[in-house]
């Protein structure tokens, strides 16, 4: 296991060994108060071409807990494939430093990286996928539910990079996923028969309507409908995404149990209400640690030789 740029690279044993060490190095901090320093000496190049509150302090600080250093690249510092060659960045970053965390626009420039380097490299988001932040929240709802295998992950909304990675990684736990989206905002079938071929255990529906979608549901899971490059069609997405928000009607619809989960950052009032965001059911910030803690595990197995 070399890098870890989308969970559909990754046999399911690899991905439970991965959260595994994270609920130990978690469990570890909760009654100690420290983590072993695993990583002493070693340092995260962490570059950063969009910005992110839980991707920059969820790294950093694990780093420093297990006893390294994460390094923060702004791109006007590495220019990716604009100042310097994506290659030439992954090789001069291989000789001075342990491993590379990127989060780009761009996926070509992330699996750029993990072509020419010989350190572990480190999705921690594109516009194709989000591999980091679906393995927190299979995480977060492991700690809720225990097993997952069998269990039901509703995502209303944008098909988009956060739908995609938790699709695979649904298939990777046999549980099913359920994508609610509008006409034009789905994940592609093309897509959908690709992931089936890497992923074929995947348990894939596609349903408009949000509140059938949500009727056997173990999670409700929701995102922004405006991603970072999308603020230009806000007024279209808003008017497209009519009666798609995650309000306490459509948690009326779903199973007494069923919680909520978001990537966050939120916008009550869009895809998501303050009463649900601020309910019992929600798990969001939970979740939103966890990013902690998985990132913790993932950096301990790619880096740590946990």
């Amino acid at each position: 296991m070399k890098h870890f740029i989308s969970i559909s690279d990754h046999s399911t044993d690899d991905l439970r060994h991965m959260l595994d060490v994270a609920r130990q190095l978690k469990a570890q901090l909760k009654e100690s108060g420290r983590n072993e320093p695993i990583l002493a000496g070693k340092t995260l190049a962490m570059i950063f071409e969009k910005p992110s509150l839980r991707t920059r302090v969820s790294f950093a600080v694990a780093m420093t807990q297990l006893g390294g250093n994460g390094l923060v690249l702004r791109q006007e510092e590495v220019g990716l494939a604009t100042r310097e060659p994506v290659e030439d960045v992954a090789r001069v970053l291989s000789g001075m430093c342990d491993g590379i965390m990127a989060r780009t626009f761009e996926h070509a420039k992330v699996t750029g990286l993990a072509k020419y380097s010989t350190v572990p490299v480190i999705n921690a988001l594109t516009d194709y996928n989000h591999p980091c932040q679906a393995m927190a929240d299979l995480m977060t709802l492991e700690e809720h539910f225990g097993n997952l295998a069998g269990r039901t992950i509703a995502f209303i909304g944008d098909g988009n990079n956060v739908a995609r990675s938790l699709a695979i990684a649904c298939g990777k736990f046999a549980m099913r996923f359920i994508l609610s989206a509008p006409v034009n905002y789905e994940l592609p079938q093309d897509e959908v028969d690709a992931i089936r071929k890497k992923v074929p255990d995947l348990d894939f529906e596609l349903v408009r309507d949000a509140q059938w979608a949500v009727k056997s549901a173990d999670c409700i899971y929701t995102d922004t409908w405006i991603s970072m490059g999308q603020e230009e069609q806000k007024a279209q997405r808003v008017k497209d995404f009519n009666g798609y928000q995650v309000n306490e009607a459509l948690l009326a619809a779903a199973p007494r149990h069923a919680v909520v989960l978001h990537c966050l950052p939120a916008y009550r009032g869009l895809e998501i209400t303050e009463e649900v965001m601020n309910s019992p059911k929600s798990l969001v910030f939970p979740e939103a640690e966890n990013r902690l803690h998985f990132q913790k595990g993932l950096l301990a197995v790619l880096i740590g030789g946990k």
